[in-house]
């Protein structure tokens, strides 16, 4: 049993606060040389920052200088290069996404992963979480909590479909939707108001008193006073029985407008700076730009861990459903890990489980531990299979050891059964710092690097004499780059062809499966009633909508899904995880990269051998360009992976509209009819065509949109780094200092490193 150090190390049942007295020292040393190394690195990137920003300013007050066109790009370039390596790196956020269904125990544990029990309100029988929630730490001393609310245009867009969903004729029990709609509606203008028109509720005065600004913003001195002055805001009840009539149940009235929250506590140990949590309900919402935020988070998030209960995991198919929605966070968005956690982990009938098992003498604590390592292993099995299918097998998230996390936040507090390390939370939050760690030091000594080389190219710039010479070399480089650049393009191009030609079989077999996918949609074995309101719903936002009863309903999606099943791991292969060194089009770039440097290796030879110091700038800058080129590709990589559903979706808009529009008798069957003929009519049109057509197109602009980058910063590279020295004499500033003091916070890094 763990009720001793639990006491020592846990929190109080009546307080929100941390209790940093008397912490277990096992959970004291991973943290304390984390934060002694995060310490130090804040030190330097202060004083790197300091000098960049001083430079940065030189070079600016140093411009009017330069009339020639050749010097005054080249300067440019140069103050933006140095600009891009001034932003405070290690506050760039990580973000963590809680990804999972209402009652999964987000809240809880990520209440338990910062150490306040009842900080963010949890899940009861009647509320949830209605909002994506973000929660991170900083260095002020107050605990504060910005409610964002929907833009009057938002919420109107909004109240049409909800008006669209309301029956009153209906019984709440057979009409989720409608009842949900009518709620919402309700809580803005009052008791009554489900029953009007959109056109009369539009000039109706809300109930409830909505800020200017659209944010309201609390800002206390404890955790405890914050929980209480925002929890109204951030749940939502689940019915409508009952009247508003307390004060919090009158703030809780803004649900329908709350359209994200953002929670800053101050810095804690048990939390690095910089993390940002992200509590994302499981299946999106009803409010267009509510919906597309769900959308947003989860691809930012650079972890998601795909929360479940342990009862829901036996038997249930929920978690897997949000596992592939968070896989698609690999292919669209900045996802490099994924787990699944499955909560309350402790939850265990000892008594029926020493029959199961045939175990007459195991105590609770062995059971509950031989329980969650067996879930472990069953999980893990699916999800390793799972990433195998969908991902390029040389990626470490395919091989890592911890895919599934079984926890426990009531033990965590009580320790009644389980110590802290077997209720996994201190696993979760080791995890958490030394991802932050080795991201963050990483990126500093990549800047430090840049600052050096940069700094290094300025001082020595007045080696550029002999002006028609500096422009041959100029002239004679750009050449060889723009051919490089050329043997590129044509290199991405060959690199997207597994893509584009599984394109086409998965359109065949689009073709073939179409009707089925329809029907899983449109047949629900427990009959008709109600249905046809959650359809309309579906409808009213273009065949995608997030419903309480049935999850996820996204029709654009699951007729795509055969095209998705024959691409994904190509288009994991091309783009891989954060354009990934086992990508694809990461080689491409790496052999043109490699390239070019070569020629300039050659250059140097030939043409520069009075500058050393310039050849490692134009290696470094070689470095940078193509660096920001894969960023390019970051951007567009959503955008091109979700062409096929966005081209099927607007193929379907004027079948969605026609359905959507459906009121009286046999409205189910009659919107099926239209949505079954019009999928049917679209794809005899050559839907599925369309569709890949869609994605190749992105696929040819994103390449001509890669090469046009490069022939631009590189002839702005080889702008400044061959531009006369006649036109820079005395006018660059004298940044010697700054570069050894650069040059001693990289060896100071490095020796920190390797120690």
């Amino acid at each position: 049993m763990a009720e001793g150090c639990s006491r020592q190390c846990g929190g109080n049942d009546d307080s929100l606060e941390e209790t940093p007295k008397k912490k277990c020292k096992r959970e004291q040393a991973p943290e304390y040389g984390e934060q002694e190394t995060v310490k130090n690195c804040k030190r330097m990137q202060s004083e790197l920052k300091t000098i960049l920003e001083k430079s940065s300013q030189k070079l600016l007050e140093s411009l009017p200088k330069f009339s020639q066109p050749g010097a005054r790009e080249g300067i440019l370039y140069l103050g933006n290069r140095i600009k891009s390596l001034k932003p405070d790196i290690l506050m760039d956020p990580i973000y963590i996404g809680l990804f999972g269904s209402t009652g999964a125990g987000k809240s809880t544990l990520l209440n338990a992963i910062i150490d306040k029990k009842y900080f963010l309100p949890v899940s009861g029988c009647s509320v949830c979480t209605s909002c994506v929630v973000q929660v991170n730490t900083s260095r002020s001393k107050q605990h504060e909590a910005k409610i964002h609310l929907l833009t009057d245009e938002e919420w109107k867009d909004e109240l049409r479909g909800l008006v669209e969903l309301v029956d009153p004729s209906e019984d709440s029990k057979y009409n989720s939707e409608g009842s949900e709609a009518a709620l919402k509606i309700s809580a803005i203008y009052g008791k009554g108001a489900e029953t009007k028109s959109y056109e009369e509720l539009c000039r109706m005065k809300p109930v409830v008193s909505i800020q200017p600004s659209r944010c309201i913003t609390f800002r206390e001195t404890t955790a405890e006073e914050l929980s209480e002055k925002m929890s109204p805001y951030i749940r939502s009840p689940t019915s409508a029985e009952g009247e508003m009539e307390e004060e919090e149940d009158r703030k809780m009235q803004l649900w329908p407008l709350v359209k994200n929250v953002e929670v800053t506590l101050p810095y804690s140990q048990v939390i690095p700076e910089g993390v940002v949590f992200v509590d994302i309900p499981g299946t999106g919402d009803f409010n267009s730009k509510r919906d597309e935020m769900w959308k947003e988070n989860i691809n930012k998030c650079s972890v998601i861990w795909v929360v479940n209960s342990n009862q829901r995991i036996v038997g249930g198919k929920i978690h897997e459903v949000l596992l592939n929605e968070g896989m698609k966070a690999f292919q669209c968005g900045m996802c490099r890990d994924i787990s699944l956690v499955v909560t309350k982990s402790d939850n265990l009938d000892l008594e029926e489980y020493r029959r199961e098992k045939k175990k007459k003498t195991i105590s609770k604590h062995d059971a509950i531990l031989e329980m969650n390592e067996h879930v472990k292993q069953k999980k893990s099995i699916t999800i390793k299979k799972w990433l195998e299918e969908k991902l390029p097998n040389d990626l470490e998230v395919v091989h890592k050891a911890d895919l599934v996390y079984t926890v426990s936040a009531r033990e965590y507090w009580q320790g009644e059964t389980l110590s802290q390390e077997e209720t996994e939370i201190p696993k979760l939050r080791d995890y958490i710092r030394k991802f932050y760690v080795e991201q963050k030091k990483k990126v500093l000594v990549d800047h430090t690097v840049e600052a050096i080389t940069i700094f290094s190219l300025i001082c020595s710039l007045q080696a550029n004499k002999h002006a028609q010479y500096q422009l041959a070399k100029r002239n004679h480089l750009r050449d060889v780059i723009v051919q490089k650049i050329a043997d590129l393009g044509k290199d991405i191009k060959e690199c997207f062809l597994p893509i584009e030609q599984l394109l086409g079989e998965g359109v065949e077999e689009a073709k073939k499966s179409y009707e089925t996918a329809l029907r899983s949609i449109l047949n629900r074995n427990h009959g008709y009633q109600g249905y046809h309101r959650t359809l309309r719903a579906v409808c009213l936002k273009k065949g995608v909508y997030a419903s309480r009863t049935f999850y996820r309903i996204d029709i654009n999606s699951s007729l795509a899904q055969p095209i998705y099943e024959k691409i994904d791991k190509s288009f994991g292969n091309v783009f891989g995880i954060q354009m990934g060194t086992c990508s694809t089009l990461k080689a491409c770039l790496n052999a043109f990269k490699e390239a070019v440097q070569q020629k300039l290796q050659d250059a140097q030879i030939k043409l520069m051998a009075d500058n050393e110091h310039k050849l490692a700038f134009l290696k470094q800058e070689t470095d940078f360009i193509v660096s920001e080129a894969e960023k390019l590709i970051l951007q567009r990589k959503a955008s091109i992976y979700q062409s096929l559903v966005v081209s099927i979706q607007n193929d379907l808009l004027v079948y969605y509209e026609e359905a959507a529009a459906v009121r009286g008798l046999q409205a189910y069957q009659k919107m099926q009819n239209i949505l079954s003929k019009g999928v049917t009519r679209a794809e005899e049109s050559g839907m599925f065509r369309r569709a890949e057509n869609s994605m190749r197109e992105h696929l040819q602009e994103m390449k001509e949109q890669i090469t046009r980058k490069l022939e631009e910063d590189f002839s702005n590279m080889l702008s400044l780094a061959f531009c006369p020295w006649d036109q820079l004499d005395g006018k660059l500033p004298d940044l010697h200092n700054e570069y050894l003091h650069i040059s001693f916070i990289h060896k100071t890094l490095q020796s920190a490193k390797a120690s």
